[in-house]
């Protein structure tokens, strides 16, 4: 019997199924056409043309975009919010901002609950977490009765500094449960117990509208695959870099949530650690979008700052994706002001770039591509044959001759623009964060990452690229080499001067037990378990906080306010250390560890291959002679020079002039700019 571990990873075009297998390491690729009304029918036919025998799965590790999709088309149940009498319109209000300050007729999307759905009842806590009305159950009952007839779906309950005293939410909760007990209830000061009242209500918000949308996937999910004999949990993927498990889906739906793209970033982490690179910069670029990624120090950066729709934010910790709209399908055109420009609009799966034969006229990154030759005549392994004449014609009508380019000129300029974009999304998340790219490496994978990385990696200064050996599917791969991971957090406002150990330790014990029972109540057994600390701080008057690790036993404060100065400067570039710190959060990572399978690795014998063939591709405005050479033929210890270009059935890896390229022992390449 073998044993096998499987992941899936749903895209807006392809679902990809990657099978490992455990005793070798040995890891094949599945994709079939996804199902956006059902992703669960694209993921069993992905399983089904496999041939994979769900008894010998052991893992079987999903991510998904059903969260974000339900979010994105508002294709919601219907929900009810329950608040503290006059503070129904917090998540209307927002922060009173716009995500275009000066767009006059753009308005912010309305919330997801509608105001004629969000009741109020008579209840208040202070500050400090004294009861100063108390809750009117009569009241509770009443409403509760408007929501049953109202055909509610999920009720998201908010009160005003709940997060310092639950006792009011958790007997609304329990009412609410006696008259409908079949009915996802969300309490603030469960999902986010924190002091900011709109962060804190929106969380609970999308944590509810997501929840019955979720919970119904997950559990027919879960009994097709114990149908086919698959006896272990389901694990899914959420925006934290961790899985969890379907019992932890009923609670926290909403981190689902950008369980997509946080895939890619943990792949990217483990290649670049891998190869040696603590410090790595992730670059997914696919058909439409491009994912960039940071990790710093073996470690992805985390955010709470994030939304699907701007003004709901949504704030459980999350790896820092920056999404644009640059991909292989990516449409050039020209703006009112005579500018080329590259994207965001797409040509999509269909009707796709113009060398598709499907009927797009406007050139792409992908038609520009084929006309340098960077790209030859098909991809995946010859399912997808592209016409370098319809390429030709697109790049000559949509950009030569309107700006009086010569063909291959108009078509290098596409993708010097499409570059451009993407490295200022690298700078974006490097830079203006206070890293140099020039200490990362630059992890290029997805169907067209390996096209641009180390075009990218010149524009940056970043020293290597690396091209993982399924570049295409490297995203379903990154579901494999997850642990099971909960974030708990509870308010600690206090001043760090007169904070003492104990008063720390104390904070962390009730967190830490929380966060062991709940590892607990998903199977994970105490040696498999790992606790993380952190405290957020920030100067005396701030409001923004960063978060300094914490040791296991904290025996000086003032240890924690040094990291916090150090932090502070590398974020920001500057720090203060005659100002006065307060304390804000305290936090628990909380990590079962899953067994992970290892990667094969090869002997490394050094030798130049032998090329397939060649051809002219353009680089800079030159033509010249690039060897060709097939993925699957490139041995571990390989070396050979730019220009050369890679041919592989999920990508094609193109290797510039004054560059050389090595393949590691794990079949990697890394591509080096020469001097």
């Amino acid at each position: 019997m073998t044993t096998t571990r499987v992941a899936v990873d749903v895209g807006g075009t392809f679902t990809d199924v990657c099978i490992m297998d455990e005793q070798t390491g040995e890891i094949r690729i599945e994709k079939t056409p996804s199902t956006p009304d059902d992703p669960m029918r694209a993921i069993m036919t992905g399983v089904s043309q496999a041939n994979i025998d769900l008894a010998d799965v052991t893992l079987f590790s999903h991510g998904t975009t059903v969260a974000t999709n339900a979010l994105i088309t508002r294709k919601l149940p219907r929900t009810a919010m329950v608040c503290t009498e006059g503070f129904r319109d917090v998540v209307e209000i927002r922060r009173s901002n716009k995500e275009d300050l000066w767009d006059t007729y753009k308005d912010v999307a309305k919330p997801y609950i509608p105001r004629r759905d969000r009741l109020t009842v008579k209840e208040r806590v202070d500050a400090a977490g004294e009861i100063i009305q108390p809750l009117d159950e009569e009241e509770v009952r009443r409403v509760a009765g408007i929501l049953k007839k109202r055909g509610v779906k999920a009720i998201a309950v908010c009160f005003i500094n709940s997060y310092v005293n639950a006792s009011n939410e958790i007997r609304v909760r329990e009412i609410l449960r006696e008259v409908m007990p079949d009915v996802h209830i969300s309490t603030s000061s469960e999902i986010m117990p924190e002091i900011f009242e709109h962060e804190r209500f929106s969380t609970t918000m999308v944590n509810a509208v997501v929840s019955p949308v979720v919970v119904d996937y997950v559990s027919r999910l879960s009994d097709k695959l114990t149908e086919g004999g698959y006896r272990r949990d389901l694990l899914l993927l959420h925006s934290g870099g961790g899985v969890m498990t379907p019992a932890s889906v009923k609670d926290f739906a909403a981190r689902l949530a950008g369980s997509g793209i946080a895939a890619g970033a943990i792949a990217s982490r483990f290649i670049g650690n891998l190869c040696g690179y603590e410090n790595s910069i992730g670059f997914d670029m696919g058909g439409t979008s491009t994912d960039v990624s940071l990790t710093y120090q073996g470690e992805s950066t985390v955010t709470k700052d994030w939304y699907i729709e701007y003004g709901y934010p949504i704030r459980f910790p999350s790896i820092e994706v920056l999404t644009i709209g640059a991909g292989g399908g990516s449409l050039a055109w020209r703006d009112e002001g005579g500018s080329l420009r590259n994207g965001p609009q797409s040509a999509g799966a269909q009707p796709g770039p113009a060398c598709y034969s499907n009927g797009n006229e406007v050139a792409t990154n992908t038609d520009a591509n084929v006309v340098l030759g960077r790209l030859g005549h098909s991809l995946a392994g010859g399912d997808i044959t592209l016409d370098p004449t319809l390429a030709e014609n697109a790049v000559r009508e949509t950009v030569a001759e309107p700006f009086g380019m010569e063909l291959h000129e108009a078509a290098e300029a596409i993708i010097d623009v499409a570059n451009a974009n993407m490295a200022n999304a690298v700078r974006l998340l490097s830079i203006s964060r206070g890293h140099d790219p020039r200490d990362f490496a630059l992890v290029a994978f997805g169907g067209a990452g390996a096209l641009h990385g180390a075009a990218v990696a010149q524009e940056l200064a970043i020293p290597v690229v690396i091209v993982p050996p399924n570049p295409g599917v490297t995203s379903a791969m990154g579901c494999l080499l997850v642990d099971i991971q909960h974030d708990f957090s509870d308010s600690f406002m206090a001043d760090a001067s007169t904070t003492t150990a104990q008063d720390l330790e104390a904070a962390f014990a009730k967190i830490e037990q929380e966060a062991v029972d709940r590892l607990h109540h998903e199977g994970v057994l105490p040696e498999d378990t790992v606790l993380q600390r952190f405290v957020e701080m920030m100067y005396q008057g701030q409001w923004r906080s960063l978060s300094v690790s914490a040791p296991p036993k904290i025996t000086s404060t003032q240890d924690l306010v040094d990291g916090f100065h150090a932090e502070h400067a590398r974020e920001y570039n500057f720090r203060r250390d005659d100002s006065p710190v307060s304390i804000f959060r305290v936090g628990v990572k909380a990590i079962g560890v899953v067994q992970k399978a290892n990667l094969p690795s090869f002997e490394v014998v050094k030798h130049v291959p032998e090329p397939a063939g060649q051809r002219a591709v353009w680089f800079k405005g030159k033509q010249c002679d690039a060897a060709i050479y097939h993925r699957q033929d490139i041995k571990a210890g390989a070396e050979f020079s730019g220009p050369a270009i890679v041919e592989q059935i999920d990508s094609t890896v193109v290797v510039p002039p004054n560059t050389t390229a090595t393949v590691d022992k794990y079949l990697n390449i890394l591509i080096r700019v020469k001097g």
